[in-house]
This record gives C-alpha cells, sequence and structure tokens, in this order.
C-alpha cells in the first residue's frame, strides 16, 4: 500500500497494518447519510493517537474527500492512514459509491482499478448508525456506568451545530476501582444531516478524531457516483452493510 513506515519496530508496522484503512461506516467516524436533496461535497480530516505497551503513542492522521448529489448518492473513500509528521499525500485504497434509489453499493479497487457491486436487501439509513446530537435526543440506554452531557451549540464551517458528549464507566472483573471511563463526543449539523466532528477516548487504546472541512454545499461532479472508464468487474464481491 505504499506506507512509508519501514523505520518502525515490526510490532507497530504489524499494528498500523491493520489500521491503515479508515472507512466511514463506524460509529465512530464520520458516516454520510444517503439524503436526498442535500448535495455538499467536503474532506474528512482523521487524527488517530494509539496507545502502546510501553507507554508511547503513534501519531497518525490522513484526510478523504465525501461527495452527496440531490439524489442522495454518496462518495466516500478510504485512505492511507499516515505519521503525523508526513507531508505525503495518503493514497486512495477504496472507494464506496452508494445509490439509496436502487440499493446498489459499489466498492471500486483503484490500484487494480475493478469494481465490485451488490444490491443491499435493508432500505438506506437516513442518520448516523449510532448516536448522534440531534435535537430528537438518543436512543441510548441511561444508567449508572454511561452518562449523557449536552453541549450545547456552536458553528462549524458556517453551520450550526449540537453537540453531546456521551461517557461510559467500564469495570474489570475482579479488579474492583479499576476503571476506565471511555468518551464519545459528537457535533451534529441539522442541515446536512450528518456529525461533522466524532470524538472517541479510550484510554486502554487511544483517541480519534474525525472532522468534516472544506465543506461545499453545490452539486458534485456527476463522475464521483459512477464507475470509472476502464475499470473492470472483480471476482469476488464483499459484504458491505449500508
Amino acid at each position: 500500500m505504499g506506507l512509508r513506515l519501514l523505520l518502525l519496530p515490526a510490532p507497530r508496522m504489524v499494528l498500523l497494518a491493520s489500521l491503515v484503512a479508515v472507512s466511514g461506516a463506524s460509529a465512530q467516524d464520520i458516516f454520510v447519510t444517503p439524503v436526498p436533496n442535500i448535495p455538499f461535497t467536503g474532506v474528512i480530516q482523521v487524527e488517530r493517537s494509539l496507545g502502546q505497551p510501553d507507554g508511547s503513542r503513534i501519531e497518525l492522521k490522513t484526510v478523504r474527500n465525501i461527495a452527496r448529489d440531490s439524489q442522495g448518492r454518496i462518495h466516500t473513500e478510504s485512505r492511507q492512514l499516515l505519521p503525523s509528521s508526513s507531508t505525503t499525500q495518503p493514497g486512495v485504497i477504496r472507494i464506496h459509491l452508494y445509490d439509496p434509489e436502487t440499493r446498489t453499493s459499489t466498492v471500486l479497487d483503484p490500484q487494480s482499478r475493478t469494481y465490485s457491486t451488490m444490491t443491499v436487501n435493508h432500505p438506506p439509513r437516513t442518520v448516523p448508525p449510532a448516536f448522534i446530537a440531534s435535537t430528537s435526543g438518543s436512543s441510548l440506554p441511561q444508567n449508572d456506568f454511561a452518562k449523557q452531557e449536552d453541549l450545547g451549540t456552536r458553528e462549524i464551517e458556517g453551520l450550526g451545530v449540537h453537540g453531546v458528549r456521551q461517557t461510559q464507566t467500564i469495570s474489570s472483573p475482579g479488579n474492583a476501582g479499576n476503571e476506565v471511563v471511555v468518551t464519545d463526543e459528537y457535533w451534529y449539523s441539522e442541515d446536512l444531516q450528518i456529525n461533522l466532528i466524532v470524538k472517541h477516548f479510550d484510554p486502554r487504546t487511544g483517541s480519534f478524531t474525525a472532522r468534516v472541512a472544506r465543506i461545499a454545499r453545490t452539486e458534485p461532479e456527476p463522475a464521483m457516483f459512477e464507475i470509472p472508464e476502464g475499470y473492470t468487474p472483480s471476482k469476488a464481491e464483499p459484504g458491505i452493510e449500508r
């Protein structure tokens, strides 16, 4: 994949290999909802800090393009995670196209110039696949171990957003008092119907921040939602859930 990390110790190289692609479908990431009549383009800026057994951290980053047209079709990318100090443009690993009208999901592999398509069985989601900071609230269970804090409103990229922070206290079995607090934070735009910022922190593994930047509320180029010329069908089709 061309990730220039050859000077890292072997264990870290293995770890990075498993994390090199950052997709947009995770609850701890930006999910572009396939909503019609709200076209836009933008980029997702990702920062990830990985805790190591020796107490050190690996600082990584990437940036990837996203788009949605007036039909609700979406274009998202997976790109390489690079060291935070890198000035190299992260390479595209995968491009995902989705058409909510036909429920057609297409994955492009730019390296092999191949594609695979499938039709999903369930209706497309119109909200992120996890808790969102919308004015309608969330469906997260409220208990002694999960707390929710309203962060109010602010402006991001010229858009009004509403923020919520959730904290979960996790106790290790047999280790009374040895608790871990995991924090998730979401800033939701009703105008775009997506989260513009998602933050996750777990002291056991590290932190993850994704934020949408360079938003243009214009119709994307139609080519962003089409299979490029010269691509051929792949032999295997991935199992994609949307």
